[in-house]
């Protein structure tokens, strides 16, 4: 009895198929599954390896539930079975779950009335089971909570009536929900193709391991990857990331929810094998998802690498004019003409002898300026404005100090919009020191031109006097006349010496040979000459076992200098005292000391300059005033010292001082 036959597979087809819900057919007091629709399967959580066999054995997590028993009721009474909310424990994702379904086992009969198979259809209703538990719960609590306030205002009956309201929103919510993911999920895509087609670069990293998750074209671009990297772990798409700042950064927004803004921050990055420097402008905001797991952070960032190289070439072209123009002394400025306000660098202030941190204005320049350069200076100012041309001139100011400096000033016009000129950039170097060796120049030729005169005038009249004497006897006169004659040449060999030293100290070519030698021999016999004319006595003493190491000829050439200087401005003083002495750190020094008038002490600064000559009340000498810058170069040379004391009308004394010195046996 009950005897199954075989289903026609067309007509089972037709059941499932046209079933509204979960459907499986069943067949035998084993419960045998002929067949079963894909929404019975995502049910038992199973594929359909599953047809054929018992259900029992099918899904094994009923066993002690009474689905199977109830199935075998069914097939042996042919009575149809309904439940409504009915708890099933049914494994999913490898984990037992409950479940609650609306079901009905239906015993299908053959043509001869007998009991052919079992149709099951079903439908999960654990959602609304859930929204009524809510509202049983809600519901408790509402009870709980009226027992308590009864004795509360008629304003309670509208919060019970809202509650019964939300009750009711509850059971829809359903739908409601459905709903909303479909929203979601078409917002998601909206994201993705905002993304995707946005001018900018943008891309979102997932989760705590930053899995990139959309990704564009641009910041592709930036990268150096291609779409490759979807999927991947930012870490692993851009190992290069490893000992830079970036990954610490999202680490930080990701667990504060504080978005980061860079600006032109530096990133290295891999591009086709090569590491490349690139600046970026950035924003990592954070965004939540709808899960830990899902929470994103958007990135969106701009390559600014041209413009910080721009900048930084910018910058430099800037720093080597700064520091050219500060090697060079040059100051600039520009000028508002309207008001006269100027922005002027340090080195300008200063030409016109203002610190840096003082106002300087279009009047202090004018007001420093000499007056009687004022209109001039102004006038090549109306005119490079008239001509869009440059002004080029020189002036001399006066510092507030009571000093004079010049100022040599260019400057060029700016113009507006419309044409009119406001501003005027000018540059400024302080040109004193040219000033001063221009005149020194001009004074030297004129002291050359005046030292060779004399000498050359008394030759010429020496050696015309000799052509007159040529065809009478040899005479007194005749040797008179020589010598004077060689005297002049004498006189102008010492002068074109003199310039020969100072053209090599010019050009650094003063050779210098040191060896050791005994300073005081040198001193007993520098200045044989002057013994020999016996008018001046040469005092030499202090001790007589130092020795230094040093050019003996030209150390000599400085002690005969210092002598000559003193039988030449102390001529009264008959006695020249030479001394040399030991100091504690082993250095020589040696003193040349005369009796005469002094020097006054402002003098005594520039006696070692170039071309100055000292004057005693009122007398000039002869020379070039070269003697004691080049006893002062030699003395450099030997990197020793050299000075002068002197009081007026008790005489002065020269020194220098040599290192490496010391006491012979």
């Amino acid at each position: 009895m009950n005897s199954p036959k075989n289903i026609d597979p067309e007509s089972l087809l037709s059941v499932l198929f046209h079933s509204p819900n979960a459907t499986a057919v069943y067949q035998g007091e084993d419960i045998k599954i002929l067949t079963a629709n894909l929404a019975m399967l995502n049910f038992w959580g199973k594929d359909r390896s599953i047809v054929g066999k018992n259900l029992q054995d099918a899904v094994p997590e009923l066993k002690g539930q009474p689905f199977v028993d109830i199935l075998k009721g069914v097939w042996y009474s042919g009575e149809t079975y309904i439940a409504k909310n009915c708890s099933a424990f049914l494994q999913k994702d490898g984990v037992i779950q409950e479940f609650f379904f609306d079901f009905e086992y239906k015993a299908i009969l053959d043509e001869d009335g007998c009991i052919a198979y079992i149709l099951h259809t079903a439908s999960e209703v654990s959602e609304r089971m859930e929204a009524l538990r809510l509202a049983g719960e809600k519901s408790l609590v509402e009870n709980n909570l009226n027992e308590k306030l009864l004795a509360i205002n008629e304003e309670f009956k509208v919060i019970n009536a809202d509650l019964l309201s939300k009750n009711e929103e509850l059971i829809t919510s359903e739908d409601n929900l459905h709903k909303l993911i479909s929203l979601l999920h078409e917002q998601q895509q909206l994201f993705r193709i905002m993304i995707e087609q946005s001018p900018v670069a943008m891309a979102t990293l997932k989760g705590p391991d930053f899995v990139v998750d959309v990704v564009n074209q641009h910041v592709l671009d930036i990268w150096g990857k291609d779409r490759s990297v979807l999927g991947m772990r930012l870490a692993d798409a851009l190992p290069e990331l490893k000992d830079q700042q970036f990954l610490d950064i999202l680490k930080n927004v990701y667990e504060t929810d504080q978005p980061f803004y860079g600006k032109e921050l530096k990133a290295l990055l891999t591009v086709d094998g090569e590491t490349l420097e690139r600046y970026l402008n950035f924003v990592y905001q954070p965004t939540n998802g709808l899960s830990k797991e899902e929470k994103l952070i958007l990135i969106v960032a701009t390559d600014v690498t041209e413009q910080v190289n721009s900048r930084k070439a910018i910058n430099e072209i800037n720093t080597r004019l700064e520091i050219a123009m500060d090697a060079s002394r040059l100051g600039s400025t520009e000028v508002q003409l309207a008001t006269g306000k100027m922005e002027s660098t340090d080195r300008f202030k200063m030409n016109y002898g203002f610190m840096p941190e003082e106002e300087f204005c279009y009047a202090d320049l004018f007001e420093a300026m000499y007056p009687e350069h004022r209109d001039r200076v102004k006038a090549l100012v109306q005119q490079a404005i008239r001509t869009n041309g440059i002004y080029s001139t020189e002036y001399p100011v006066k510092w507030r100090d009571g000093s004079t400096h010049w100022i040599q000033a260019h400057g060029r016009p700016r113009y507006n919009d419309l044409g009119v000129a406001d501003r005027m950039v000018g540059m400024t170097l302080d040109i004193t020191d040219r000033k001063l060796f221009e005149q020194q120049k001009d004074d030297f030729l004129s002291i050359v031109s005046h030292e060779l005169r004399t000498p050359i005038t008394v030759l010429k009249a020496s050696l015309q006097y000799l052509e007159l004497l040529k065809d009478k006897p040899y005479s007194n006169l005749h040797s008179k006349m020589i010598n004077q004659s060689l005297r002049s040449v004498e006189k102008m060999n010492e002068l074109v010496a003199e310039l020969l030293q100072i053209r090599r100290l010019t050009e650094g070519q003063l050779e210098i040979k040191k060896d050791w030698f005994n300073m005081f021999d040198l001193l007993q016999h520098t200045c044989d000459h002057i013994c020999f004319e016996k008018e001046y006595q040469l005092v030499v003493s202090g001790n007589q076992t130092a020795s230094v190491y040093a050019d003996e000829h030209r150390i000599d050439q400085v002690v005969i200098n210092f002598v000559n200087n003193a039988m030449k401005y102390a001529p009264m003083s008959k006695e020249i005292h030479l001394n040399v002495e030991v100091l504690e750190n082993q250095s020589v020094k040696v003193s040349v000391r005369d009796f005469g008038i002094g020097i006054e002490q402002e003098a005594l600064p520039k006696l070692f300059d170039r071309y100055y000559r000292v004057s005693h009340s009122g007398k000039e000498y002869s020379g070039l005033g070269l003697g004691l810058y080049i006893c002062s170069e030699i003395i450099r040379k030997h990197e020793g010292q050299i000075g002068a004391q002197s009081v007026v009308n008790e005489g002065s004394t020269f020194w220098f001082i040599l290192p490496n010195g010391k006491l012979s046996d």
